[in-house]
């Protein structure tokens, strides 16, 4: 399983960084691949904990931060996109997508993921304004009901969920 994640680019606090790390610890269980959007704030958390537990893990990285330091066993690719751009690269290539908690970067992706009828699991006590997605959308974004955002205030029995969940895309034919 690809397991696309929605983070912070911003130093997150204390409690947001140690929930970043149970995720991880977590997820480990079902041996996945993460991809990040780069290796800064939130995602650096979440890169630096993925190695700790010998994690496969993935950056796409923007055209804007493609000379950043990556840690030598993290594969990263240089999308050659601006931060968008470089978003749409990063849902399209999950199998599902993982918000851990941002601001518009993070809430750009879920958008992308429900357009693109991706499941998506949400951290929703992270204290950033992607908390606000469960009261705006509690189960889905618009109408046409293309698949169920589906909300956790614990990364731990988010992951779990994530672990023993069926995973699967919805087909969409809107543009």
């Amino acid at each position: 399983m690809i397991i696309s994640i929605a983070a912070h680019s911003e130093e997150p606090n204390s409690e947001l960084a140690e929930k970043a790390r149970k995720f991880v610890r977590s997820i480990k269980a079902c041996n996945p691949t993460l991809l990040l959007g780069g290796y800064w704030g939130l995602m650096k958390v979440v890169v630096d904990e993925a190695l700790k537990e010998n994690m496969k893990t993935v950056l796409i990285l923007p055209i804007e931060r493609e000379g950043a330091i990556i840690p030598r066993d993290v594969i990263s690719i240089k999308s050659g996109c601006e931060f968008r751009c470089r978003s749409v690269i990063l849902v399209r290539s999950g199998d599902i997508l993982v918000s851990l908690g941002g601001g518009v970067g993070t809430e750009i992706e879920i958008m992308i993921a429900y357009a693109m009828g991706k499941p998506i699991f949400a951290l929703s006590n992270t204290g950033l304004s992607t908390d606000q997605f469960a009261k705006a959308f509690p189960e889905y974004i618009d109408d046409r009901k293309v698949i169920k955002i589906r909300y956790f205030e614990d990364s731990e029995e988010m992951a779990k969920e994530i672990c023993k969940s069926e995973m699967k895309s919805a087909k969409t034919t809107f543009g």
